[in-house]
């Protein structure tokens, strides 16, 4: 399958299959590459000469850097016998001299020496053969190869390092994450001589010597520790480690280190922090007594609404403090994941991922940020061949193909200045855009010069980009069409078969260097009338199944269209934890936090939602994982096929909850015992029901029934009727299968984008993303998790992932009312966490943190409830507590106390500023009173009345109008009116309630204060929405001056009919009525 082959657009219900070539298409030339007759030694700069057969002196078979013969053989006996470029040994060439160490290596035209073997009995065992005549395949399965090659690391991935040669009494004891390890086996190891240099074994670097320093302290306890664990191989021999082999045991212990660990928070921190949350919950105890055994007699309605609302926003509160009990820090080691699975001159063993971008409406959603997401992932610092990106076009705009057309292009000169350089990041807008030094770290003394010239280029990319955007502003009558004249696909955004192009691919599109880049492939699904495509989700369902189809990456990697790649090494992040040997297999997914660009200094709408992701996702890290968020999150792709994780012992132990209130000496229950046997059973397979053993002897041929637990028709109930997604399922570690013809790949592909694929199957409901809420993201997490995956929170130095986020009022709103909406949503389906999930292994403080991001919407009424009851008891002069004594004054005031404590420790061990917390108090109050309460009804009218409301597409067009003007643009919208009300009754309220205290005296001053604090409070939580209403120009638009002035002359019409500035007597003299003191 060739890149820029041309467009393939059809629809398989219709039995429809077209490919459309155009010009504008055609693949670039790739750049020639330079003839060796006649190069230049880049040493001595003489030319490179000939070998004893005629052929071009080639010093280096890696990466053939010309090299002439002579300064070939001074670097072979004086230097460090390495090639300059890509640091592999040089191989001796016939007729060089012998040096030291060539009689270790492979492929040696020695007759003289053939048969003499160093360490042996002189029959040449076949474990010697191997290690010195013969290549290893690290790249190779092992599944069915004899002991004496090297053991994996990971399941299914061997380490990949040159260790050739061993002898019978020197085996290595290692343990392997397979099922099982026998360490009687004996496992070659590589011998190194301590009187010769590290450099003739080609470890040659500082950082490798630096490490073998380091762990040569630790030999003896490390061999000690392996030898107790393995009585069996203190028998003959040294062993590994000790004597001769110590510097080779360094590396490979090294290799095997964990790829990440958790950094605690500080005990005496997190100790303090817990025991004000368990006094805060005891002062909430005394606290409420009190309330309810003094009710105010003459307020008893406003005292009984208090009270409810009291008690409903204290649920709330351990709903939300309780998930932060295990609050953790996590650190990567990037550097041991590259010497595992990464090494330099060797093939890599990193797993391969696809990369998901999802985009509507290239409207809302200019193609220029989209251009820079997809540029930014294809020049990830990640092997090209292991990275595929699939831009998702659900509205099959033409303006978005042709946008990614151009971004193809720009890709062949950006890539390689990227990596070239190591610039950060490597989205042009945002790196162009830096206010620092460029020349920071730069000793190239061409980059001024390409940089310069590299702008230029990305300048005139976004004069095309904006020149296609123009265009698309008018419609033709007729229909976009092509560059050829054929009719554009997805004229009809909701009537359009399935189309599929793939720009750049491993089988061309190769970048002005001459080197490969990533693949990209546009793929916009089909849709027809009368079919459900369930938005986002579907799209998202539908780029699993053709990427499994087109390139079957072990892991997933999904971002918005405006979320770029602010660090390139965003993927080998994610796979510290992914093929880590301990957290792999049982971890769903591998959330990033979400960082922004372009919010306001001040950050007036808690955009940047500080709090949540550095404290509550830190919080759930040390349970079972943070919630998925929409975007920047690394899936396993098992996972989203509805499979079991491969769980250990400890990890189907009941959790603490169940041990302390059963007791741990009691006999366990049947129906748990029987719920660890089915998930064992589960653990072993990895499968969400069937058994991977028995499907695994029975792969190659579904007819076999008696090792299989499904038969083809479950299969494709299950996964859909196409038997290369269905066979690709079974990949674990990715790839195509090798049965599959290529031929028939992009056909299939437009099969499993079909808008009737999914019928009948079980994708939206156990597999995939999840349908059944606008917030998908939610459920499709808490599924996994209920099915005993645990989540990892990474969030390294370098923020990975940096988007835009709406700073306008409306439009920040608007953001909101989708979330909470989709969180009422869960709220009455099937999924709701409160009665969902029971069976499965989901943890009790993860389920309280579930259940709080969809029960938080209905905080809403009483929250608005209680910012109403200040300005009532203002205006009527009554209070909802009574008078208090000093005992119960007490308790408000350690209330209070512990309010502030418990939000002061978190700021301290979260690291998060007390501007970011209090913004996030501020727009709990402006987001409660607005969006959430819409949210509530819109809620119950979609689930009771079946009315849909739209899916909203959150503008995240660029600030052309200077630095945040789009802060001050104000746009109409019923969301304002609930908040405005609230301000205007509490102005309102205050106002009365001063008069009243004039009126009155001295006496009225003292409760006044207590009624003027909660007004304040509401004002104070509401003054950034204050300043949105005002805008630039300090003026309100007419129809919120209407709207807030109707609704304040109600209450101020109550306010006269009450009356509290007249008494019962005054009043009747003023009716004219004479009683019985006239």
């Amino acid at each position: 399958m060739a890149a820029n082959a041309g467009m393939v657009a059809g629809s398989h219900n219709r039995n429809e299959f077209v490919m459309i070539r155009h010009d504008g298409d055609a693949p670039a030339p790739a750049k020639p590459t330079k003839s060796v007759n006649g190069q230049v030694c880049q040493i001595c700069g003489d030319t490179v000469g000939v070998s004893a057969t005629g052929d071009v002196f080639v010093a280096c078979n890696e990466c053939a850097f010309p090299v002439c013969r002579p300064c070939y053989e001074y670097e072979r006996k004086e230097g460090n016998q390495c090639c300059p470029q890509c640091k592999t040994r040089y191989k001796r060439h016939k007729g060089s001299p012998r040096v030291q160490g060539d009689d270790e290596e492979e492929d040696v035209d020695d007759l003289d020496n053939e048969f003499n073997y160093k360490q042996g009995s002189g029959k040449g065992p076949e474990w010697q053969r191997q290690g010195q005549g013969e290549d290893v395949d690290l790249s190779s399965s092992s599944r069915h190869e004899p002991h004496h090659r090297i053991p994996r690391l990971t399941s299914g991935q061997q380490i990949s390092g040159e260790m050739p040669d061993a002898s019978p009494d020197r085996h290595s004891i290692r343990s392997q994450t397979s099922s099982y390890v026998d360490p009687s086996v004996p496992v070659p190891v590589r011998i190194v001589d301590p009187s010769k240099d590290l450099n003739s074994y080609g470890l040659n670097s500082v950082d490798w010597k630096e490490r073998v320093e380091s762990w040569r302290v630790k030999q003896d306890k490390n061999m000690m520790q392996v030898t107790n664990k393995y009585p069996e191989a203190r028998g003959g021999g040294d062993m590994e480690g000790t004597g001769s082999n110590g510097e080779d045991m360094q590396m490979v212990d090294d290799a095997r280190l964990p790829l990440s660990r958790i950094v605690p928070i500080p005990s005496n921190q997190l100790n303090l922090y817990r025991i004000v949350i368990i006094l805060r919950l005891i002062i909430l105890c005394f606290f409420f007594q009190y309330r309810v055994t003094h009710p105010v007699r003459d307020a008893y309605g406003l005292w009984l609404v208090s009270v409810i609302c009291e008690v409903w926003f204290a649920l709330s509160w351990l709903l939300d403090q309780f998930p932060k009990w295990y609050p953790i820090n996590r650190e990567t080691y990037l550097d041991r994941l590259a010497l595992r699975y990464d090494r330099e001159g060797e093939p890599s063993q990193l797993a391969p991922i696809d990369v998901f971008v999802s985009t509507v409406d290239p409207l809302k959603e200019p193609p220029l940020i989209t251009a820079n997401t997809v540029l930014s992932i294809l020049a990830v610092d990640y092997p090209v061949d292991k990275v595929s990106c699939y831009v998702s076009d659900d509205g099959s705009a033409m303006l978005t193909f042709e946008a990614l057309s151009e971004t193809a292009e720009f890709a062949r000169k950006w890539v390689p200045f990227c990596k070239k350089h190591s610039i950060e990041p490597r989205a042009p807008e945002f790196y162009f855009a830096q206010k620092i030094d460029y020349l920071k770290d730069k000793i190239q003394p061409s980059f001024v010069k390409e940089r310069r010239a590299m702008k230029r280029e990305y300048e005139e990319f976004k004069v095309r980009i904006n020149a296609l955007v123009a265009k698309a502003q008018k419609v033709p009558e007729e229909g976009w069409t092509m560059a050829d004249g054929t009719a554009w696909p997805g004229n009809n955004p909701r009537d359009h078969p399935g189309m599929i192009q793939v720009f750049l691919g491993h089988s061309g599109g190769l970048d002005t260097d001459g080197n490969e880049l990533p693949r990209l492939v546009y793929v916009s699904r089909e849709k027809r009338p009368g079919f459900q495509h369930h938005k986002k989700a579907g799209a998202m369902n539908a780029l699993i199944r053709v990427s499994a189809v087109l390139t079957n990456g072990a892991y997933l990697l999904n971002v918005d269209c405006d979320h770029y790649f602010n660090s390139s090494k965003a993927l080998r992040e994610a796979m510290c934890f992914m093929m880590d040997p301990a957290l792999g297999r049982k971890t769903c997914y591998v959330q990033f936090p979400q960082r922004f660009d372009g919010i306001d200094l001040h950050d007036r709408y808690a955009n940047r939602n500080i709090v949540f992701f550095d404290i509550n996702m830190k919080g759930l890290d040390g349970i079972q994982g943070p919630v998925y968020v929409g975007t920047g999150c690394c899936f396993n792709r098992q996972a989203l096929y509805g499979y079991d994780p491969v769980l250990t012992e400890a990890d189907l132990e009941a959790n603490i909850v169940v041990k302390s209130c059963c007791g741990g000496r009691k006999k366990k229950n049947k129906s748990y015992m029987d719920s660890k046997n089915r998930m064992m059973k589960r653990t072993e397979s990895s499968a969400p029901i069937f058994n991977m053993e028995d499907i695994e002897e029975g792969i190659e041929g579904y007819e076999d029934e008696r090792s299989m637990l499904m038969s083809q028709k479950r299969l494709e109930k299950r996964f859909g009727q196409s038997p290369i997604f269905i066979s690709s399922t079974f990949m674990t570690q990715g790839g195509i299968p090798p049965s599959t013809n290529p031929a028939s790949l992009l056909k299939e592909a437009i099969h499993v984008i079909s808008c009737g694929y999914e019928d009948k199957t079980e994708w939206g409901k156990e597999i995939g993303w999840i349908y059944g809420s606008v917030t998908e993201d939610i459920l499709t997490g808490f599924k996994m998790h209920a099915r005993g995956w645990i989540s990892i929170y990474c969030m390294p130095p370098r923020p990975c992932f940096k988007g835009s986020a709406p700073i306008n009022l409306s439009d920040r709103l608007n953001q909101v009312l989708r979330w909470a909406l989709g969180s009422v949503e869960i709220l009455l389906s099937r999924h709701c966490p409160i009665w969902y999930g029971y069976n499965g292994r989901l943890k009790l403080l993860e389920r309280l943190a579930y259940i709080n991001t969809i029960v938080y919407p209905i905080t809403s009424i009483p929250l608005i409830a209680y910012c109403v009851l200040p300005a009532i008891c203002l205006l009527t002069n009554k209070f909802i507590i009574p008078e208090i004594s000093n005992y119960a004054g007490m308790f408000f005031i350690l209330l209070f106390a512990s309010i502030f404590a418990t939000g002061i420790l978190e700021l301290r061990w979260s690291g998060v500023g007390i501007e970011d917390w209090w913004r996030n108090e501020q727009f709990w109050v402006i987001g409660g009173t607005s969006a959430h309460l819409f949210a509530v009804f819109q809620g119950l009218l979609k689930v009771l009345a079946g009315i849909d409301t739209n899916f909203t597409v959150t503008s995240k067009a660029s600030d052309e109008d200077g630095d945040f003007a789009e802060l001050y643009v104000f746009k109409w919208t019923s969301l304002l009116i609930p908040p405005t009300t609230v301000l205007v009754i509490n102005l309102v309220g205050m106002v009365a309630g001063i008069s009243y205290a004039i009126n009155s005296g001295y006496q009225s001053w003292g409760p006044l204060f207590g009624k003027l604090f909660f007004s304040i409070w509401v004002i104070l939580h509401l003054y950034p929405f204050l300043k949105g209403l005002m805008g630039r120009q300090n003026r309100t638009p007419t129809i919120v001056i209407v709207w807030s002035i109707l609704l304040a002359s109600i209450f101020s019409l109550l306010w006269v009919k009450i009356d509290p500035f007249i008494s019962p007597t005054q009043k009747a003299v003023a009716l004219g009525q004479c009683g019985v003191n006239c």
